[in-house]
Parts: C-alpha cells; structure tokens; sequence
C-alpha cells in the first residue's frame, strides 16, 4: 500500500530487521490450554470473553502524540504516524476483528500474538497485494521449536526469522507479542480466567453431577414394590391370556432409554417382592439434600466467578431489578475498568513493536513521543434524552438542530421559512381571537368529585429540590466545568497560538468560547473524576446517586457540546426528576 509517494513496504522490511521478542522458558503454560477448554465447555467464560470482544471492537484506533504535559494529542490526518495507523490490520474493518480477537485472548490465556507478512507473498484477496496481511493467532498456534518461532497459519506451518541487524529480509514476516503481564514475573501472562480455574473446575463437577441427578432414574423416579405375581389385563390382540405386570412396566423402560424425552421416562425402577411382605403396591424415593445444595453450590461458584472478572458481575449474573440508570452505569462502569484497559495493552504493543520502528526508520522527528491510542466514544450507551432536549429548548440552552438530533429527527425535517411565517401568522390570529373574549365551545369532560388523595401527582406537585441540594449540585457544576475548561487547554481543541488568551477566560466557561464535539468529552475526558463527591451528597439530601451522577454528567455534556454557559436558574430541572428517590 503506496500513501503520500512512501511504500509501507520498505518501510516495513527495516522493522523485520528488530529482533523479535519471543517468549523464552517461562515456566508453566499448561494454565493457557486449560483456559482455552474451559471456554468451550463452561458458557460463562465464552460470555466474558465475548463481550469484552464485543466493546473492544467497538473502538477506534488513531495516532496520537504525548505533549510534554502527558496529554495525549490526535496526529494530524497528513502525519505518517496516521497513515501507519490507519494501514493498521487493512483499515477500520480489519482493525475491529483484531480487536475483538483480542478481546478474547486478553481475558481468557491474558496473551495472543500479531504475525504481519508482505501480501506479496501471501496473496490474501482482502488486502492489496503491495499492502500487508495481518493475522492474529493464540498461543496454541505460535510455539518454540529448536530456538525458533513458528506461526500455524490456515494449517500451515511458517517459521518466523529472528531479526538480524547486519543482514535485511524484506519479505520475511514480523511477529508481535501481546500479553498482559503477570505482577509476579512480567515476562509470563496473566487473565482473569487463570485466577479462577479451580472454580471453574468445581463448576463443571457440579454441572455434571445435577446433570447425573437429571438422568438418574433411582433419583428422580425411585423404586415401585409390587406383590409378586400380580397379573394385569390383557392387551387388545392377546385374546384370553394374562399380561404380567412387570414385563409389562419393564418394556415401557426400555422405550425411555431409548427415547428420553417420552412419557416412558417417568416410569420408576419396579421390583416384585413376596405378596406377604406388603399387602399393596408402594413407591420408594430416594431423594438427597445434595440435590438441591448442588443448585445452590453451583449458583455460589458462578458469582464468584463473575466477580473475579474485570467487569461488574451484573453483566454475567443478569441486571435483576437494575433500572435503566443502574444498567447505564455498569456499561460505563464495564468500559472504564474491563474494556479500556486491554484496549491499552494492545496500543501499547502496537506502538513499542510496530508504530515507532517504522518511524525511527524513517527517521521521523519527535519519533518516540507518536503512539496507537484509542477511542471509545460509541461504546457509551446514552439513555433517551428527548425529554431534556425538549426542557432544555424551551429554556434556551440548546438550538433547534440539537433538539432535533437528540429526538431523532434530521435537519430536512426542519421547517421552512414559509412554515414559520404561516405559524407566527396563526399565533397572531389565535392572539387576538382571545383579546376578543371570543366564545370558544367547551368540551363535556369528566369530572373527579372525589375527596381522597390521587395516587399519582402531576410533576408540578412533586417534592421541590432543597437549597442545600441544589446549592450542592450548582457546586458540583461548576466545578466539572472548571475541570473540563482546564483539560480543554491543554487539547488540540484549543491550539497553542489561541492558549494565551484562552488562560484570560474563566476555566468554567471555556467551553463557551472553543468548539467541543460530542466525541471529544470522552476522546479528552473532560469530565472524568467529576462527580467523584455525588455518593456523599446524595445520602445528605436523601437521593438516589446513580439518577444524581446521570442527571448532572448529562447535563454538564450538552454545556461543554453546546456552547452554552452555565445558568443557576437551570439546577432545579436538572435536578427534580432525582428528588423523592431514595438513596
């Protein structure tokens, strides 16, 4: 793939020349393989990895720069660590299935290996042949033999060459590592699965032995006594012979072996004892407390399980009784401390293995401050907001445009001009027919004559916020902005050249004066550790937090993007709907 006169080719072939990092005697692996069947066989682990495969291929990855203050700047498209980026696994489409790959290799041996070779050579139809093909293998398919690392690519062995600094191999593929590093020994991986195998173990016994209990005729259907030589009538086509009894019931059993979901399945073990040993028939059951601690065991060992994870457990265990904030919560809850953390791992190999050899080779300025980050601005779930929209329209703090967005509407929805005028005209007429007292016919409408107190209230009627709560929340705002104004600074949103007199500007009301897409409060966390104070809060005022922290982020977001300066006046809508929940 040939970008701005350069072939990444070349480019490439210079990296193949750094020695590639293999993994050497690490100790014991054979955890790896365990994990591996332990996702096939347990549905809980192939759910974790699934769904961190799932939000890590929701990102988007860009090149980026680390300023000198630690923040970290998007490249500009035209810098050659953005082509390099966006070359990437074949581009946006490629780069979301390695990520998913990893997604599962990162959760389930903590490590999975990148092997990159010349399309040239293999001449994969979904990549240009003068481009790359990009594979992500796990650790059953790279292994050591003799000194040397071999890659099983489609049931093909290929044997990756170490890297020579004297002698240049332009088509020779390049190996990349990515593990997560166990704190006891960084060279070996570690993942959540590892920590939890004997778990998952116990599960799988107590999977098998409720599965045994299913199965169990003894168990579940016991042991029928009949006295012997009790005859049962005949079948139709017999004519004046008996039936016995229990070749009778001995034949229905034998359907239910081979047939286990019929009728015939319930039928219970018979047994024919003296006719003077009980005087009729009796059934004997043989049920076990083990039964019932078994599901109660296995449940035990699936919540400790989902704990372990790196993801809130709800996501494993089910929301239960969570209500739409609760679930909004957890989402970002899972991003923050599931997702965006592997999502760094990869970058961080990208970057130390791939990103920065090619630009050291091209002899690229500043070649050690370019680095992979990524973006997870799609991955956040945001309830329906057209309620807000509509309250926030009407008080002035958002356009027309932006209230047609958050209800679902597109700008050729957007009245015309004619439109507009044909309605002021119509609320001039409408203005004077009631100056006029003109006589309008009432509609026949019931009436509640009722004394006692509706079991509903309309909201005007609801608990008014208390001004300590909403002094406390106007402080909260104020103070996210003043954050998010501080961080804006130091962005590309805000070049070098506008920071002089962006510093005269009141931090809080930065965001007023510079541009601030959607995407870019999460891009630049602008609002990150802002409502770290809401918990304490909400139990002073008897609230709920989880609506407090929503209600407060959503509406300090539609600030910064809007443009809009913060308004006191505004604290007791933002807050209302929070009041008379319970903390």
């Amino acid at each position: 793939m040939t970008t701005s006169g350069r072939p990444l080719t070349a480019s490439a072939s210079r990296y193949v020349n750094r020695k590639v990092r293999t993994l050497k005697a690490t100790g014991d692996t054979g955890w790896q393989t365990r994990g591996w069947q332990l996702y096939h066989a347990v549905p809980e682990v192939r759910f974790a990895a699934t769904y961190m495969a799932n939000g890590m291929a929701g990102a988007t990855l860009y090149a980026a720069r680390r300023a000198n203050d630690g923040t970290i700047e998007p490249a500009p498209d035209t810098h050659r660590a953005s082509e390099i980026t966006q070359q990437i696994a074949g581009g946006p489409d490629g780069q979301a299935k390695m990520l998913a790959a990893f997604g599962k290799h990162l959760t389930v041996p903590g490590e999975g290996w990148i092997v990159v070779r010349p399309n040239s050579e293999v001449l994969s139809p979904e990549v240009p042949e003068d481009g790359h093909d990009w594979r992500v293998l796990s650790t059953r398919e790279v292994s050591q033999k003799s000194g040397k690392l071999t890659a099983e690519i489609d049931g093909e062995e290929i044997e990756i060459p170490p890297g020579d600094e004297e002698v240049l191999n332009p088509d020779a593929p390049v190996a990349l590592r990515v593990w997560e590093p166990d704190p006891e020994r960084a060279i070996e991986a570690d993942s959540p699965v590892r920590a939890s195998i004997d778990l998952l173990e116990e599960l799988l016994l107590l999977n098998g032995a409720v599965k045994a209990i299913a199965r169990s005729r003894l168990t579940g259907r016991g042991i029928l006594l009949i006295p012997k030589g009790t005859r049962f009538p005949t079948r139709p086509g017999q004519g004046d012979a008996e039936d016995d009894l229990v070749e009778l019931l001995m034949m229905i059993a034998e359907t239910a072996i081979r047939e286990p979901e019929s009728a015939a399945a319930t039928v219970p073990i018979v047994l024919e004892v003296p006719a003077d040993s009980i005087a009729d028939f009796k059934l004997l059951t043989f049920e076990s407390n083990f039964d019932e601690l078994a599901l109660k065991l296995r449940e035990e060992v699936i919540k400790r399980f989902a704990t372990g994870l790196e993801i809130p457990a709800e996501l494993l265990m089910g929301m239960g009784d969570t209500n739409h904030w609760g679930a909004w919560m957890l989402t970002s809850e899972a991003i923050r401390m599931g997702i965006e953390p592997k999502l760094q791992t990869v970058c961080h190999a990208l970057t130390q293995q791939w990103l920065r050899p090619l630009l050291q080779a091209e002899r690229v300025d500043d070649w050690h401050r370019w680095l992979i980050w990524y973006d997870t601005a799609s991955l956040r779930v945001r309830t329906n907001r057209s309620e807000t929209a509509l309250q926030a329209y009407d008080r002035g703090v958002i356009s027309a445009p932006a209230l047609r967005r958050e209800t679902g509407f597109e700008e050729s929805d957007a009245p015309t001009a004619e439109e507009l005028n044909a309605r002021k005209q119509q609320d001039t007429d409408d203005g004077q027919d009631q100056n006029e007292n003109a006589p309008r016919p009432t509609p026949d409408l019931p009436v509640d004559e009722t004394q006692e107190e509706p079991d509903t209230l309309p909201a005007s009627a609801l608990t008014a916020p208390s001004p300590g709560l909403l002094a406390a929340a106007d402080g909260l705002i104020w103070a996210a902005l003043s954050s998010a104004g501080d961080k804006l600074l130091r962005t590309p949103a805000c070049p070098r050249s506008a920071r002089g007199r962006a510093r005269e500007i009141q931090p809080a009301a930065l965001h007023t004066e510079i541009r601030v897409e959607p995407g870019q409060v999460e891009q630049f966390r602008l609002l990150d550790g802002a409502w770290v104070r809401i918990p304490e809060i909400a139990e002073r005022y008897a609230v709920d937090p989880t609506c407090l922290t929503h209600a407060l982020d959503t509406y300090a977001r539609e600030l910064i993007t809007a443009g809009v300066e913060h308004s006191y006046d505004v604290v007791p809508a933002v807050v209302t709907s929070c009041v008379g929940l319970a903390a």
